[in-house]
Protein backbone atom coordinates (compact mmCIF):
# COMPACT_ATOMS: atom_id res chain seq x y z
CA UNK A 1 0.00 0.00 0.00
CA UNK A 2 1.38 3.45 -0.84
CA UNK A 3 1.49 6.52 1.44
CA UNK A 4 -1.93 7.76 0.35
CA UNK A 5 -3.46 4.41 1.31
CA UNK A 6 -4.45 3.69 -2.29
CA UNK A 7 -3.92 0.27 -3.70
CA UNK A 8 -5.74 -1.59 -6.40
CA UNK A 9 -8.58 -3.34 -4.64
CA UNK A 10 -9.15 -7.05 -4.66
CA UNK A 11 -12.87 -7.54 -5.30
CA UNK A 12 -14.24 -10.05 -2.80
CA UNK A 13 -17.86 -9.75 -3.86
CA UNK A 14 -19.74 -7.76 -6.51
CA UNK A 15 -23.49 -7.31 -6.26
CA UNK A 16 -25.95 -5.12 -8.08
CA UNK A 17 -25.60 -2.16 -5.66
CA UNK A 18 -22.49 -2.90 -3.58
CA UNK A 19 -19.12 -4.53 -3.80
CA UNK A 20 -16.83 -5.73 -1.05
CA UNK A 21 -13.16 -5.01 -1.59
CA UNK A 22 -9.87 -5.66 0.14
CA UNK A 23 -6.86 -3.33 0.05
CA UNK A 24 -3.95 -4.83 1.94
CA UNK A 25 -5.52 -6.10 5.17
CA UNK A 26 -8.45 -3.63 5.03
CA UNK A 27 -11.88 -4.81 3.89
CA UNK A 28 -14.54 -2.31 2.99
CA UNK A 29 -17.73 -1.83 1.02
CA UNK A 30 -18.21 0.40 -2.02
CA UNK A 31 -21.37 1.62 -3.71
CA UNK A 32 -21.61 0.66 -7.39
CA UNK A 33 -24.51 2.99 -8.29
CA UNK A 34 -24.60 6.72 -8.24
CA UNK A 35 -21.72 9.15 -8.27
CA UNK A 36 -18.61 8.13 -6.29
CA UNK A 37 -20.58 6.72 -3.35
CA UNK A 38 -22.21 10.12 -2.78
CA UNK A 39 -25.61 10.47 -1.11
CA UNK A 40 -27.58 13.51 -0.03
CA UNK A 41 -29.66 14.03 3.12
CA UNK A 42 -32.29 16.76 2.94
CA UNK A 43 -33.09 18.94 5.95
CA UNK A 44 -36.56 20.32 5.29
CA UNK A 45 -39.00 22.43 7.29
CA UNK A 46 -42.46 23.25 5.95
CA UNK A 47 -43.81 26.83 5.89
CA UNK A 48 -45.76 26.08 9.09
CA UNK A 49 -42.52 25.05 10.90
CA UNK A 50 -42.87 21.26 10.73
CA UNK A 51 -39.80 19.09 10.15
CA UNK A 52 -40.13 16.43 7.46
CA UNK A 53 -39.13 12.91 8.49
CA UNK A 54 -39.55 9.64 6.61
CA UNK A 55 -40.30 6.22 8.01
CA UNK A 56 -39.16 3.18 6.09
CA UNK A 57 -38.49 -0.48 6.75
CA UNK A 58 -34.76 -1.12 6.26
CA UNK A 59 -33.89 -4.71 5.41
CA UNK A 60 -30.26 -4.58 6.71
CA UNK A 61 -31.56 -3.56 10.15
CA UNK A 62 -34.68 -5.70 10.06
CA UNK A 63 -36.57 -2.74 11.48
CA UNK A 64 -38.43 0.44 10.66
CA UNK A 65 -36.30 3.56 10.72
CA UNK A 66 -36.91 7.26 11.06
CA UNK A 67 -34.70 9.34 8.79
CA UNK A 68 -34.61 12.61 6.92
CA UNK A 69 -35.28 12.31 3.18
CA UNK A 70 -32.16 11.06 1.39
CA UNK A 71 -30.88 9.31 -1.69
CA UNK A 72 -27.97 8.64 -4.01
CA UNK A 73 -26.50 11.29 -6.27
CA UNK A 74 -26.35 10.11 -9.87
CA UNK A 75 -28.96 7.42 -9.30
CA UNK A 76 -31.29 8.27 -12.10
CA UNK A 77 -29.98 10.71 -14.62
CA UNK A 78 -26.71 11.79 -16.20
CA UNK A 79 -25.41 15.09 -14.89
CA UNK A 80 -27.13 14.67 -11.51
CA UNK A 81 -25.81 17.15 -8.92
CA UNK A 82 -26.16 17.34 -5.15
CA UNK A 83 -28.85 19.98 -5.61
CA UNK A 84 -30.84 18.08 -8.23
CA UNK A 85 -30.61 14.84 -6.23
CA UNK A 86 -31.80 16.64 -3.08
CA UNK A 87 -34.72 18.16 -4.98
CA UNK A 88 -35.68 14.82 -6.58
CA UNK A 89 -35.47 12.84 -3.33
CA UNK A 90 -37.45 15.41 -1.34
CA UNK A 91 -40.28 15.39 -3.88
CA UNK A 92 -40.28 11.59 -4.32
CA UNK A 93 -40.15 10.80 -0.62
CA UNK A 94 -42.25 13.59 0.92
CA UNK A 95 -44.23 15.33 -1.82
CA UNK A 96 -42.67 18.70 -0.94
CA UNK A 97 -40.76 20.72 -3.55
CA UNK A 98 -38.03 23.12 -2.47
CA UNK A 99 -37.68 26.58 -3.95
CA UNK A 100 -34.03 26.57 -2.96
CA UNK A 101 -31.42 23.99 -1.93
CA UNK A 102 -28.25 24.89 -0.01
CA UNK A 103 -25.54 22.22 0.19
CA UNK A 104 -23.96 22.59 3.63
CA UNK A 105 -21.34 19.91 4.14
CA UNK A 106 -20.07 16.65 2.62
CA UNK A 107 -18.35 13.90 4.60
CA UNK A 108 -18.06 10.14 5.16
CA UNK A 109 -20.83 8.18 6.83
CA UNK A 110 -18.81 5.19 8.05
CA UNK A 111 -15.19 5.92 7.14
CA UNK A 112 -13.87 2.61 8.44
CA UNK A 113 -16.31 0.50 6.46
CA UNK A 114 -17.52 2.26 3.33
CA UNK A 115 -16.64 4.80 0.64
CA UNK A 116 -20.07 6.39 1.06
CA UNK A 117 -20.12 10.13 1.65
CA UNK A 118 -23.20 12.13 2.50
CA UNK A 119 -24.01 15.74 1.82
CA UNK A 120 -26.27 17.68 4.15
CA UNK A 121 -28.56 19.90 2.10
CA UNK A 122 -30.99 22.42 3.55
CA UNK A 123 -34.23 22.83 1.59
CA UNK A 124 -35.92 26.23 1.68
CA UNK A 125 -39.20 27.72 0.45
CA UNK A 126 -41.11 24.43 0.38
CA UNK A 127 -44.44 23.93 -1.33
CA UNK A 128 -46.60 20.81 -1.33
CA UNK A 129 -46.78 19.17 -4.78
CA UNK A 130 -47.76 15.56 -4.03
CA UNK A 131 -48.14 12.78 -1.49
CA UNK A 132 -44.59 11.45 -1.41
CA UNK A 133 -44.12 7.86 -0.33
CA UNK A 134 -41.11 7.08 -2.50
CA UNK A 135 -40.81 5.12 -5.71
CA UNK A 136 -41.13 1.43 -6.57
CA UNK A 137 -41.42 -0.55 -3.33
CA UNK A 138 -39.94 2.01 -0.89
CA UNK A 139 -43.25 2.28 1.03
CA UNK A 140 -42.22 5.50 2.79
CA UNK A 141 -44.45 7.08 5.40
CA UNK A 142 -44.06 10.84 5.68
CA UNK A 143 -44.14 12.49 9.11
CA UNK A 144 -44.50 16.25 9.50
CA UNK A 145 -43.64 17.06 13.10
CA UNK A 146 -43.69 20.52 14.74
CA UNK A 147 -40.05 21.55 15.00
CA UNK A 148 -40.28 22.30 18.73
CA UNK A 149 -41.58 18.77 19.36
CA UNK A 150 -39.22 16.92 16.98
CA UNK A 151 -36.60 15.68 19.51
CA UNK A 152 -39.26 14.37 21.91
CA UNK A 153 -41.16 12.76 19.02
CA UNK A 154 -37.97 11.05 17.85
CA UNK A 155 -37.28 9.68 21.34
CA UNK A 156 -40.87 8.39 21.52
CA UNK A 157 -40.31 6.56 18.22
CA UNK A 158 -37.07 5.14 19.64
CA UNK A 159 -38.97 3.89 22.72
CA UNK A 160 -41.45 2.24 20.32
CA UNK A 161 -38.60 0.24 18.76
CA UNK A 162 -37.78 2.32 15.70
CA UNK A 163 -34.16 2.67 14.62
CA UNK A 164 -33.15 6.33 14.45
CA UNK A 165 -30.57 7.64 12.01
CA UNK A 166 -28.15 9.55 14.26
CA UNK A 167 -27.71 12.15 11.51
CA UNK A 168 -31.17 13.36 12.51
CA UNK A 169 -29.70 15.40 15.36
CA UNK A 170 -27.15 17.04 13.09
CA UNK A 171 -29.98 17.84 10.68
CA UNK A 172 -32.09 19.38 13.44
CA UNK A 173 -29.14 21.55 14.48
CA UNK A 174 -28.54 22.63 10.88
CA UNK A 175 -32.08 23.96 10.56
CA UNK A 176 -30.90 27.05 12.42
CA UNK A 177 -27.11 26.85 12.04
CA UNK A 178 -24.54 26.60 9.31
CA UNK A 179 -21.84 23.95 9.86
CA UNK A 180 -19.46 26.65 11.20
CA UNK A 181 -21.98 27.59 13.93
CA UNK A 182 -23.12 30.82 12.33
CA UNK A 183 -26.86 31.42 12.07
CA UNK A 184 -28.59 30.03 8.99
CA UNK A 185 -30.05 32.74 6.78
Amino acid sequence: MNESGNESPQILYQGEWLRMVKRGQWESCERTHGKDGLAVLVIAVTPDDHVLFVEQYRVPLGAKTIEMPAGLVGDGEAGDTLESAARRELIEETGWEPGRIDVLLVGPTTAGMSNERIAFARARDLRKVGDGGGVDDENITVHTIPRAQAPAWLMQKYAEGYELDLKLWAGLWMIEHNPDGSPAD
